[in-house]
């Protein structure tokens, strides 16, 4: 349990900051980019929910392993199935809203989930591949 902890502090500092960079990023490009434009979610929430989405997936799948069950693809394959079924759930309310042109915040959204997912499978391959 104290590689657990250990990757698990690890994880959640990077995640901070790469949060936060990304965030940062966000709200300047939105800010100076897109001031005309309204948005249904704020950037804030969007960054909320991925943030604890891949918190609690990098989580789970660290759990696993640390326990001595070392095949984990396919509990990442179903995390990340339901991590999409979340973010159509988050998405439900401007999907079924009466919004003319969602697709500033489809973008706004999906942008963010990519980069994510990507810092998450890059984390994960990173200590799956550590003897």
């Amino acid at each position: 349990m104290e590689h657990f902890k250990k990757r698990q502090t690890t994880f959640l500092l990077q995640l901070i900051g790469v949060s936060a960079l990304l965030f940062a990023i966000h709200a300047y490009l939105l800010h100076h980019f897109a001031k005309e434009i309204y948005f249904f979610f704020p950037v804030w929430q969007i960054y909320t929910f991925h943030f604890i989405i891949t918190f609690v997936l990098y989580t789970i799948i660290n759990y696993r392993y640390s326990s001595g069950k070392k095949d984990v693809f396919n509990l990442f394959m179903v995390m990340t199935f339901l991590k999409m079924v979340l973010a159509i759930l988050f998405l439900l309310p401007l999907i079924l809203s009466e919004v003319e042109n969602k697709q500033p915040d489809v973008f706004n959204f999906f942008i963010p989930y990519f980069l994510f997912l990507f810092f998450e499978v890059f984390a994960l391959t990173r200590f799956l591949q550590k003897p």
